[in-house]
C-alpha cells in the first residue's frame, strides 16, 4: 500500500484547522495541526510534510514570513489560506513562493481538489529527479528543448543552466518549457495562464508575471536567447543575437 501523503495544517483558528484536518483525513491524507508560525517551522522539520496549508494571519510570525523561511530551505508545496482576497495579497504570496492561494471561506471540495492538483504537479516534477536511467538511454521522443547553455527537460522536470541543474518548481519549468518550445512566438498572459494553469484556475494573469519574474531571477539573459517581454501583450522566448 502506498504511504499516505502528509499535510501540515497551520492555522490559529482551532475550529477551521480541525475541519480542514477532517477533510484531508477523509481523503486518506495524514495530517498534523499547529497554530503559530514558530511551531510550523519546527513541525516542518520534524513531521516532513508533503504539503503545507498555511494561514496568513497568525500571532507572531505570519504566513508570509513562514513561507519565506520555508522557501529558503525547501521547494515542498505551500498553499496559502486567507480571508484577504485583494490582488496585492495574492501577488505577494506568489512572489514569496506559494504554489496556490485560497480565499476563506472555501468549499471543502475545492480545497481538496487544489491540494491534490498541487501535489500531483510537485510529485511529477520531483519524480523525474529520482530517475536512475542514464540520460543517453532516455527515449528519443522525450519532451526536451536545448539552447546554448540551457536544457529544459519536461520528461524529468529538470532545467540545466550552464551545466548546473537548477532547483526550480514544476510550474516554472512548465512555463519555461512552453515558451522555449515555440521560440520567438508571442503568447498573451491569458494564453499562458490557460495553458499552464488551466481554464479553471481562479487566479489572475498577474500570476504569470510573478512566475516570469522568478524565472528571470534564476535564468539571466543569454547572448543567444532570453525571456522577452512584449509590452501590453505578454511574453516570448526570444532567440538570436542580443539586440544592442
Amino acid at each position: 500500500m502506498a504511504e499516505k501523503k502528509k499535510i501540515l495544517i497551520v492555522d490559529d483558528d482551532e475550529n477551521i484547522a480541525e475541519i480542514i484536518s477532517l477533510y484531508m483525513t477523509k481523503e486518506c491524507f495524514d495530517t498534523k495541526v499547529v497554530s503559530d508560525g514558530d511551531s510550523a517551522l519546527t513541525a516542518f522539520d520534524e513531521y516532513e510534510p508533503d504539503l503545507v496549508l498555511l494561514d496568513l494571519m497568525m500571532p507572531g510570525k505570519d504566513g508570509y514570513q513562514v513561507c519565506r523561511e520555508l522557501r529558503a530551505k525547501s521547494q515542498k508545496p505551500v498553499i496559502m489560506l486567507s480571508a484577504k482576497g485583494e490582488v496585492f495579497d495574492k501577488v505577494l504570496g506568489f512572489e514569496l513562493g506559494a504554489d496556490d492561494y485560497i480565499e476563506k471561506p472555501f468549499d471543502s471540495k475545492e480545497l481538496v481538489a487544489r491540494v491534490k492538483a498541487v501535489l500531483r504537479r510537485y510529485t511529477v516534477g520531483m519524480g523525474g529527479q529520482t530517475e536512475t536511467a542514464p540520460e543517453s538511454e532516455v527515449s528519443a521522443d522525450m519532451e526536451k528543448v536545448e539552447y546554448p547553455d540551457l536544457i529544459v527537460n519536461l520528461t524529468n522536470y529538470s532545467v540545466t543552466y550552464f551545466g548546473n541543474r537548477l532547483d526550480i518548481p514544476p510550474k516554472e519549468i512548465e512555463l519555461l518549457y512552453f515558451l522555449a518550445s515555440a521560440p520567438n512566438r508571442v503568447f498573451t498572459r491569458e494564453q499562458l495562464l490557460d495553458h499552464i494553469w488551466g481554464y479553471e484556475y481562479v487566479g489572475g494573469t498577474r500570476t504569470v508575471d510573478v512566475h516570469i519574474k522568478r524565472l528571470r531571477e534564476k535564468i539571466k539573459d543569454h547572448e543567444q536567447w532570453r525571456i522577452g517581454t512584449v509590452w501590453g501583450i505578454g511574453y516570448k522566448f526570444e532567440t538570436g543575437a542580443k539586440p544592442e
